[in-house]
Parts: C-alpha cells; structure tokens; sequence
C-alpha cells in the first residue's frame, strides 16, 4: 500500500509559513497566515470568550454526545445573527453545525452533490484556495467567472459576462464580504444585480461568510447574504467564527440550506445528518458552546461586539496608513486602492518573482500569488513595508497602472 504512495506537493501557504519560522532575520515581516493580530503582534483570545469560557467552566455541563446538528442553541444564535431577526428568513432555514467553515463547505458540497449531482460551481479567479478542491473532492465541476479591480472597485461586468454560461441548476459560489484573496467586495447594488441573475438563469448562490463584521460592520456585512434570502427560492451558507471570534483551533462553523418554504426544508434536515454521519458524525462542542453562550447573553453579546469594532477599526487603520505611505513615496497608483479593499486581506499587483524578492531581499512574507494579510501588520513595520512594496515594484519593472 505505502509503496504506491506518490509524493504530495507540500501546501504552499503552510510551506511560507515554515519558511517564515526558520528565517533568523529579525525584522523579517509575516504577512501569509490569515489570522488577526493585535499591535503586539500577537492573536488575542476575546474578553467575551474568555468569560464565557469561565462561566462554561463553572457550569460544569456534562460532555454527553450533542448530536449530528451540533448544538442546537448555536445554530439559532448563529441564524439569528447571520439573517437577523426576521422571522420569514428563520422559518426558511435549517441550520447545522460544522468543523468550522471549511466543514461547512464541505458539507454543502456533499450536499449539492446529491441534491444536483449535475451542478457545476462557479468559484471566483481568484478566490480562497480552498474552495476548487472541496468542490471536487465532492465530485462536482468547476468553474470559474472573473474576479478583478477596475479602478480599485469590483469590475462587475466582467463577472457577470462569464456568468451568461451558467445552466440552470448551477451553484454560484460568492464570498459574503472581506473577499479572500483580494479585498474587493460587492456593494449593495451589485447584490441585486447578482440576485436578479440568479433569478433570470435558474442559479443557487452558495455565500461563504467567513469574515462577518470585518469588513463594514455586522450588519452591513450581512446586508447582501439578507438581499439574497429575501429575493430567491434557495440560498446555501458557510458560516465561519473563526475569524469574527477568534475561535481558529476550536474549528466551529455552520452550514445553512435556505428553502422557499417549510415543505422544500422537510426533508434537508434528514440529508445533511446523514452525510454528517458517514463523514466526522457530530461535531466537537467547545467552540459552539462559547459562541451560544456570547450571543445568547446580552452583555456578553455587547462586549464581543465593541471588540469586533476594534478589531475592524485596526484593519481600516492599517490599510489607510500603509496607502499613505505608498503615496508619500511616489508608489504606483495600482499599489494605492488598499484602503478600497475590505477586511483582513489585499492582493497586491505584483508577480510570483517580485514576491519572491520581497522574500528574499526584504524579509516580507506575502503568498506568491500577492496575497497579504493587512491585519498581521504592526504600526512600525509600515513604513518598511511600504518602502520595500516600492523598490520591488521599481526593481523588477512590474507592469503596473
């Protein structure tokens, strides 16, 4: 058996991320890992989290099975946040929870596979590496509409272009807000104008949430994913609270299917048990227990929302800061829309070999495709970013607007 085992390419972004480590360059910068980090560096455990850990700690609660849905108490709270409270939008929906949002993904993507096992997805280009292969790993078809700036805005008639080859029965596979790897986000007109696509072609959104609050605010964040719901027969989700509550080790997210009405949900409950059961069965309970605990107390509630403003406000910051520094030095304009972008993430306009002597010249980590994490900046380390951004950019003669 282990003989005919071929080597494995290893992942690229863990790959940086080891690089990183064993580099002894002490101002080395590492902007790859797409985790939050304070100004200390470092990737603080929320106050609200940890009281609620304290109060789940003194409560003592038995560590009995939760069953296949997870913890139920979650997935109402996590609903209520995601579709507000809205008591249409509730009654449409059966929530489950996951092995963080990447489960959720996958969860759904079993799920479309044996719902419409001839659905194609169509993920964005580029878009968060993950989702090409948990789409086919499930058997489906992939492909792909075009996922670019024009004028440091999303250039929506080219998405919607490659949309026009979409079948009835295709799922479309939209990032909520915070797009991963870009920045570029959807406004709210675009929303609707994608919401009337679907409509007209027949198409399914499947809306990954994976950053909610870090981009405009809770409820601006949910602002399209509510549009959707509200405009269209079926609507599947992937919630994550990893980054929205820091809870990345304890891998707690959620899978949404959202039905016209009670009938079409009767028998989704049923399905997604039973691609639970044969997968992981149940998911691990700690992480859900802390997130219903928060939202299900109103103080605790207010408190992890004054933090994820916090958290929002330092990113906006850090893009502000780094786009003036670009300007001060003269930068090329295409390296000067980061403030344009939303949430932890920009891809900047430079090629694998620029990023490469950003490594290599700079100390600066971002992955090779020009992803970099704007939330893992420190305030000091601004200035040489921005600095090192410019010589790359002038060294290797990047074609950039």
């Amino acid at each position: 058996m282990l003989a005919s085992l071929a080597t494995v390419a290893p992942d690229p972004l863990w790959g940086l991320t080891a690089a990183f480590r064993a580099d002894p360059r002490p101002h080395k910068v590492d902007l790859v890992v797409g985790v939050y980090r304070d100004d200390a560096g470092q990737t603080p455990v929320m106050s609200a989290v940890k009281a609620a850990e304290e109060r789940l700690a003194g409560a003592g609660a038995s560590k009995a099975y939760r069953g296949l849905a997870g913890n139920t108490n979650f997935n109402a709270a996590l609903a209520t946040l995601l579709l507000g409270n809205d008591a249409g939008r509730l009654a449409r929906q059966h929530t489950m929870q996951t092995v963080g949002g990447t489960g959720a993904l996958r969860l759904l993507a079993d799920f479309i596979a044996v719902a419409s096992p001839g659905a194609r997805v169509w993920v964005s280009d580029p878009g968060y590496v993950n989702h090409v292969p948990i789409m086919r790993a499930a058997g489906l078809s992939v492909d792909r509409y075009r996922w670019r700036a024009e004028g440091g805005l999303l250039d929506a008639d080219a998405m919607f272009a490659d949309l026009w080859a979409a079948r009835a029965g295709d799922v479309v596979l939209l990032h909520g807000c915070c797009h991963n790897p870009t920045g570029i986000d959807m406004g709210i007109d675009v929303w609707q104008s994608v919401a009337d696509r679907c409509a007209k072609q027949g198409l399914i959104p499947l809306v990954d949430m994976a950053y909610l609050g870090l981009a405009d605010g809770l409820e601006q964040d949910a602002a399209g994913l509510r549009l959707m719901v509200d405009a269209l027969d079926t609507v599947l989700v992937a919630a994550s609270c990893s980054k929205s509550m820091g809870l990345y080790c304890e891998r707690t997210g959620a899978a949404m299917v959202i039905g016209k009405n009670g009938a079409a949900l009767q028998p989704v409950g049923g399905v997604l048990e039973r691609i639970t059961r044969s997968n992981y069965s149940m998911p691990p309970d700690h992480g859900a227990a802390i997130v219903a605990a928060i939202l299900g107390d109103a103080a605790l509630a207010a408190r992890w929302r004054d933090e994820l403003e916090h958290m929002r406000q330092r990113i906006v910051g850090n893009r502000r800061r780094l786009d003036d520094a670009l300007a001060g030095l003269g930068a090329p304009v295409a390296l000067q829309n980061l403030s344009r972008h939303k949430g932890m993430f920009s891809m900047l306009p430079l090629d694998a070999d620029a990023m490469e002597r950003l490594r290599t010249d700079h100390a600066i980590y971002g992955t090779q495709g020009g992803r970099i994490n704007i939330a893992g900046l420190a305030l000091e380390q601004i200035d040489r970013v921005a600095g090192a951004l410019v010589a790359v950019a002038s060294d290797m003669a990047c074609a950039l607007a």
